[in-house]
């Protein structure tokens, strides 16, 4: 029983590392209308000077935004692709040359039943502020399809929207969307990583 305290106290140390490492990959998405939402840090591959942001379509209702990274530098940023029936919007971010970030790194494996995972946002002017729950329901992908979402026991509020649901490790499980009942629903971060891949899927609509 003595090495209950020591066993609880790392992995209270080991979710606040993972919380602090998810804050990096997390931006806030500023528009015109001065809603705020979050946004995820996304690795395509291109090249220093240029990013990638997803978020929520209903985070950016215009076609451009500022981005406040972790470091509260700002850039610019421009709606490049929309898709209003998952609720999903990527932003090509304008960085400083030679300037390195932070990504997120996608899980490739099933979430679990009670499975823990991590929410990171923005709400009430909170920057970075993490919400933790569980996995409420196995939505197992049919027919080779990617389940429409990812619902979790996560405490979420408006500024979490476009922020990112990720697992004890720190790999990307979801995109956060809204409240369902008293569950949050996230888009699988399978279906982002599809959808930002596809052909053509990068042009603004």
């Amino acid at each position: 029983m003595t090495a209950a305290p020591g066993v609880t106290a790392g992995f209270a140390q080991e979710i606040a590392a993972v919380v602090e490492q998810l804050r990096h990959i997390t931006v806030q998405v500023r528009t015109r209308r001065a809603a705020t939402g979050a946004g995820i840090l996304w690795n395509t591959g291109e090249p220093e000077g240029s990013g990638l942001v997803i978020t929520n379509a209903h985070v950016v209702p215009g076609n451009q935004a500022t981005i406040e990274l972790g470091d509260g530098s700002v850039a610019r940023a421009r709606v490049v692709a929309r898709d209003p029936k998952r609720d999903l919007a990527a932003l090509e971010v304008e960085l400083e040359p030679a300037r390195t970030t932070a990504a997120a790194v996608v899980r490739d494996s099933p979430l679990h039943v009670g499975e823990l995972v991590i929410a990171i946002g923005h709400p009430g002017g909170f920057v970075g502020a993490a919400t933790l729950g569980i996995v409420h329901a196995d939505e197992s992908a049919r027919d080779g399809r990617t389940p429409r979402w990812v619902r979790a026991d996560v405490r979420l509020a408006p500024g979490f929207s476009g922020g990112p649901l990720a697992d004890a490790a720190g790999r990307l499980v979801g995109v956060n969307t809204m409240i369902q009942g008293s569950l949050a629903l996230a888009v699988p971060a399978a279906a982002v990583a599809a959808w930002v891949r596809r052909p053509r899927a990068l042009v603004a609509s």
